[in-house]
């Protein structure tokens, strides 16, 4: 009996024991968490595929988009700096919606005396500033340049009722406009036009105190449909300035009348040349039509000196027709020297156009348009053959922007004529970029307002590889042996922004309004995603069948970022959601490094017993197995390593083969949050070097750090992460072993920028 209950007594203390035991482990435990993996799928980010978008990033069965053609009458006010118009809007709606109103974009109302959007901003005194700023800040009355609406009326010549909100108008039609129905209605109004060098208005003018002229690069000038579609129905966000715009195509008739000395050229095809042309204009545009090597001048410098004092108080009409485009735009000068040439493009010609002042010269009249017809045809070969008649390149001072066939750009050599590289080099870049934004997003038509990288993002890339490319189409402009000097695209001009303060950083994922670096955000930092895409990651021939299907998918459609995304995925095979997690959704940064390496060698003896026969390495610091291996006993009948080969491969097998002397456990960490392809350059004591590129996959587990065991016949004498620089890593004092004493790469590089 004693023993029964010493018995039980015992199992009760064990099992009090174990559960004690097991008390103190869960309490010790750590608590669960989400998925915070970047690899894991972005299904939650991502929005449900449906039959509007597919799943593939394809558009689906039912995928819709609107239409706005549009008839106007302008007269441009040369006198007072005005612009007039009249124009009749026909919307078709093709969504399955019935729509009860529609809404209009009046983006010149950001430039109205009382606009909200120049509150937007935070101020501050500064003690200390220039008569200029001051009084601008402080003195100066805000600019009137806002929509005066004159009218708005139906077909039948009926007042609409209409709200006008900041810089959205919303027309109250008087019945619903159902699913396969047109509505017409028309406007009337007019605004002041700003002068475009002041806070760097995107439209306006430019004046020449010297000789009392001005030039006009006209946009965004007319009343605008807003896009109606599949993913929140109206986009009618403000124009605060920032984010750009967002249109649906249609089909335009415009007729422009401005004074009859003026050279005028603009977004379509123009229908009365022979009117609006001299005979000698004429004569030298059908050279032009032929010429595939180089420009032909429709209207000389010395014409135009004459132009410039005539102040004609004629008038001309040009009319321009446009057919499936998502906007207009024009500029006008008595100013303007013309040239064109042809640019071969599929099947068909296009016209490369220049139009500048003779301010230009020398610079514009040698490289502007040679920079369009490089444009055309490297965009197109990496998207779709361009689809419309001519693209036009404007100078413009301080400007940069792009609209359908027509951009504005910068860049002005010395009163005497000189330039630098950098400003040269300036000017083909911002020509390449804007008369790339013709693809995206004036074909590939994105949401720029909402997403203001989808159209400069993928611009900058493209860019990028059109700069790299311009060497090659005009050799004699890039000095033998060099490389274009791109501004953004190559990893470590992004390094700066990247390594930054992350309080003043946002996501690529953010609206172009709520971004507190614009360029890099949404400009530099994804062209160079793209970049590293493309060369590191998933390798040229899959990324550039990927962008291409991507851009053939979604001409002259509205795509999202997901349908990007999706795409990019789907043509490619490559699983990227943590790339773009990574890179576009999150500010992590690129930091990879070498931590520790540790060296082995076989063990002297093979070892038997318990173990079975095995191969052990031990610390190259140990004597065969005295230390390493202290208590196995060793036995002469296990199998050596050779014996073990003889018997189990072929001749040819082991003759391929070469018994490693080296093993190396090399321990790579990650204090950045990307993870990315490890990238490694290892160097051996008989000079040679081994390159082995790690998949960004080898993280996936353990986002901290991993182990990777190589062996080699030599012994190891260098270890260097990213040495060609492919992956932004901000920090490279950590990318070497031995650790390399001095200056790192990032700190050099930073010392180079400080001298540009």
């Amino acid at each position: 009996m004693k023993r029964i209950q010493y018995a039980f007594a015992s199992l009760v203390f064990l099992f009090a024991t174990v559960s004690i035991a097991q008390d103190k482990e869960q309490t010790e435990r750590e608590p669960g968490h989400y998925n915070q993996s970047k690899f894991k799928q972005l299904y939650e980010e991502f929005s449900t595929p449906n039959t509007y978008r597919s799943a593939s990033g394809a558009p689906g069965p039912d995928y819709y988009q609107q239409q706005a053609d549009y008839v106007m009458d302008i007269r441009l006010d040369d006198e007072n700096a005005k612009i007039y118009g009249e124009e009749t809007i026909t919307y078709t709606n093709n969504s399955p919606d019935d729509l009860e109103y529609l809404w209009v974009q009046l983006d010149q109302n950001v430039r109205a005396k009382d606009a909200k959007a120049l509150l937007r901003n935070g101020s501050s005194i500064r003690s200390e500033n220039s008569v200029e700023n001051f009084a601008k800040q402080y003195i100066q009355p805000n600019f009137d340049g806002g929509f005066n609406i004159e009218h708005v009326k139906d077909g039948a010549g009926k007042a609409l009722p209409h709200t006008i909100n900041q810089t959205m108008m919303r027309i109250d039609i008087p019945e619903v406009l159902k699913s396969g129905e047109q509505y017409s209605f028309s406007i009337k109004w007019n605004y002041n036009i700003p002068d475009h060098t002041v806070n760097r208005a995107r439209s306006g003018y430019e004046f020449f105190p010297k000789d009392g002229n001005r030039a006009y690069v006209i946009a965004q000038f007319f009343p605008r449909m807003a896009v109606y579609n599949d993913v929140e129905g109206w986009q009618n966000h403000q124009f605060w300035g920032s984010g750009e715009f967002a249109l649906p195509f249609g089909d335009y008739e415009v007729n422009i009348t401005v004074p009859a000395d003026h050279i005028l050229d603009g977004t379509g095809v123009l229908q009365n040349r022979k009117e609006v042309y001299t005979k000698e204009m004429m004569q030298r545009y059908e050279q032009a039509k032929k010429s595939y090597d180089k420009p032909v001048v429709i209207v000389t410098q010395e014409e135009v000196e004459k132009l410039e004092k005539g102040f004609s108080k004629k008038t001309k009409t040009w009319k321009l027709k446009a057919q499936n485009v998502r906007d207009f735009g024009f500029a006008t000068s008595r100013k303007f020297i013309l040239d064109m040439q042809a640019v071969k493009i599929g099947s068909k010609d296009v016209m490369a156009i220049s139009m500048y002042p003779k301010e230009g010269n020398p610079l514009w009249e040698e490289y502007s348009t040679k920079a369009v017809a490089s444009t055309l045809k490297t965009f197109s070969s990496h998207t779709f053959d361009y689809p419309y008649p001519k693209a036009i390149s404007v100078h413009a001072k301080n400007q940069g922007m792009e609209y359908p066939m027509i951009c504005w750009n910068y860049g002005r050599p010395n009163e005497d004529g000189t330039y630098s590289d950098r400003v040269k080099y300036g000017m083909i870049s911002v020509i390449i970029h804007e008369v790339g934004h013709n693809f995206f997003p004036m074909i590939v038509n994105s949401d720029e307002r909402q997403w203001g990288w989808m159209d400069e993002g993928l611009d900058t890339f493209m860019q990028y590889v059109a700069e790299q490319e311009f060497g090659s189409v005009f050799p004699e402009a890039i000095a033998p042996n060099t490389k274009y000097p791109s501004r953004r695209g190559d990893p470590a001009k992004i390094v700066p922004y990247m390594s930054g303060d992350q309080s003043a950083m946002s996501p690529i994922m953010s609206n172009p309004e709520n971004v507190y670096k614009l360029g890099p955000n949404a400009y530099g930092k994804p062209a160079t995603a793209l970049n590293i895409l493309r060369e590191t990651v998933m390798g040229r021939e899959l990324f550039d069948h990927a962008f291409k299907t991507y851009s053939q998918r979604w001409k002259f459609k509205h795509p999202t970022p997901e349908d990007f995304f999706r795409t990019m995925e789907d043509a490619s095979a490559v699983d990227l959601d943590w790339f773009w997690r990574a890179w576009f959704y999150t500010t992590d940064y690129v930091d990879i490094g070498v931590k520790e390496i540790k060296k082995y060698q076989v063990a002297k003896k093979p070892v038997t017993g318990d173990l079975m026969s095995k191969v052990f390495l031990v610390p190259t610091d140990s004597e065969g197995y005295d230390t390493a291996l202290d208590g196995v006993n060793p036995s002469e009948t296990s199998k050596t390593l050779k014996e073990f080969m003889m018997d189990n491969m072929t001749a040819a097998e082991r003759a391929a083969v070469t018994e490693p002397k080296y093993f190396y456990e090399i321990t790579y960490d990650k204090p950045g949050g990307i993870p990315m392809p490890l990238i490694v350059a290892y160097t051996y004591a008989d000079g040679s070097v081994k390159d082995i590129t790690y998949p960004a996959e080898i993280w996936r587990k353990n986002d901290k750090e991993v182990k990777v065991v190589i062996s080699s016949t030599s012994e190891l004498t260098g270890v260097v992460v990213d040495p060609k620089l492919e992956t932004a890593d901000i920090d490279t004092t950590n990318n070497t072993w031995p650790k390399k004493e001095g200056q790192s790469d990032f700190d050099t590089f930073k010392e180079k920028m400080k001298g540009q």
